[in-house]
C-alpha cells in the first residue's frame, strides 16, 4: 500500500448476492476510488453469522461475493480484497474494544432493534455487539474514511466514540476515520414496491435485480414492475415506480434522465419497462461472463485469497501488537 494514500475500508455482507442497487449504488463507485485510494474490501462473513447459516452455503457464498468483487471491476492487484475470517485481528481486537464501549451505546444501535425484531428467536450477544466488531474492521487498518449510507453512519459515530474514548486513555493509537461522501451513485429503489430501496434482504424476489440473474429471469422482473395508470415515462415524485426506472435506465446507458424522458415520450409502458431490462441485461452481460471465467480458474482465487489475507493480516497485527502493549498484554514471541 502506498504510504501517501489515504485508506479506505469498506465491507459486504456474504449473502452471495450482490443487487443491481448495490452495483450502481455502491461496488460501481468503488472502482473509481482504486488509484487515488488504499481501499481494503472486506467480505465479512463473521458479521454474517449473527444469523443462522448453512455452513456450505456460506462458503460458497462468500466465494461468490469475492468473484463478482472482481467481475465488477475491483482490481485484486491493486485493492486488498479478502475474507474477514481470515485475518484473527478482527475477533481479537474486537474483545479489547468490547471492554471500551457501554451497554448503553449498544442498546440504542437502530440494527439491533430492527434485527431483535426480525429474528425474535435468536437475539444471541454477537447481534447486540455487532457494532464494536465493525469498529474494529475499520480501526485495525488506521482507516482514513469509509463510504457509508444513511442506515450505516450510526455505526461510524460509535466506531469513532470507540476510537476517541481509547486514545484518550492511551495516547493515539487509532485514526479517527471520517465518512467518505461519495458522487451519489443512482439510488435503485425496489420495483415492487419503488418507495423503499432495493435490498438483497427482500423477501419478494421480484423487487430486486441479482447480478447473476439470468436475462429472462431479468426481464420478467422487469415487465412486472411497478408504474402507474397515466402511461406517461417522466420523472416526478408522484410517479415513484416509473422515476426509478428512468434512474436505473440513465445509471446503466449513461445518459442523463432528461435525454431518457426525451427517448421514451411517446412511448408505452410496457414498451418502456423492456428496454430498461434490456439495458440492464446489456450492462450486466460482461459481468456474468467474468464471473463465469472466475469459476473456472480455482487456482487464481485461491492464489487471490492467500495474497490478500496476508496483507490484510499484516496490517491488521501492525495495530493489534500496538493495542496491546498500550493496555499492558506481555509481548509475543
Amino acid at each position: 500500500m502506498s504510504d501517501d494514500k489515504k485508506i479506505i475500508f469498506s465491507g459486504m455482507q456474504p449473502s452471495g448476492l450482490i443487487t443491481l442497487g448495490n452495483y450502481l449504488g455502491a461496488l460501481n463507485n468503488w472502482t473509481k476510488l482504486q488509484d487515488e485510494y488504499n481501499c481494503l474490501y472486506c467480505i465479512v462473513d463473521m458479521h454474517a453469522i449473527t444469523v443462522r447459516q448453512n455452513p456450505a452455503q456460506l462458503r460458497k457464498a462468500s466465494r461468490d461475493v469475492l468473484m463478482q468483487y472482481i467481475a465488477s471491476g475491483l482490481d485484486p492487484e491493486k485493492n486488498i480484497i479478502y475474507y474477514q475470517s481470515h485475518v484473527s485481528a478482527h475477533a481479537e481486537l474486537s474483545w479489547v474494544l468490547n471492554c471500551y464501549t457501554y451497554m448503553g451505546e449498544l442498546s440504542r444501535m437502530t440494527q439491533f432493534k430492527e434485527k431483535s425484531q426480525k429474528h425474535a428467536d435468536n437475539i444471541n450477544s454477537g447481534l447486540f455487539t455487532y457494532p464494536v466488531l465493525m469498529a474494529s474492521d475499520i480501526l485495525l487498518y488506521q482507516t482514513d474514511l469509509v463510504p457509508v449510507g444513511e442506515d450505516q453512519r450510526q455505526h461510524l459515530e460509535i466506531t469513532r466514540d470507540i476510537a476517541m474514548r481509547f486514545n484518550g486513555i492511551y495516547g493515539d493509537v487509532f485514526k479517527v476515520p471520517e465518512a467518505y461522501i461519495s458522487k451519489v451513485g443512482a439510488k435503485v429503489m425496489a420495483l415492487q414496491q419503488p418507495e423503499k430501496k432495493m435490498s438483497k434482504s427482500d423477501e419478494n424476489k421480484n423487487n430486486t435485480i441479482a447480478l447473476m440473474d439470468e436475462p429472462s429471469i431479468i426481464m420478467s422482473k422487469f415487465k412486472k414492475a411497478v408504474t402507474d395508470s397515466d402511461n406517461e415515462v417522466r420523472f416526478s415524485d408522484d410517479k415513484p415506480g416509473v422515476s426509478n426506472l428512468l434512474s436505473i435506465y440513465s445509471a446503466v446507458t449513461g445518459i442523463t434522465i432528461p435525454e431518457a424522458e426525451k427517448e421514451f415520450a411517446n412511448v408505452g409502458y410496457g414498451n418502456f419497462k423492456t428496454s430498461v431490462g434490456e439495458a440492464v441485461v446489456a450492462r450486466l452481460e460482461p459481468l456474468q461472463k467474468r464471473v463465469a471465467d472466475l469459476e473456472k480458474n480455482k487456482d487464481y482465487l485461491d492464489s487471490i485469497i492467500k495474497i490478500n489475507g496476508e496483507k490484510a493480516n499484516h496490517l491488521a497485527n501492525k495495530t493489534l501488537r500496538k493495542v496491546h502493549k498500550k493496555i499492558g498484554f506481555p509481548p509475543r514471541v
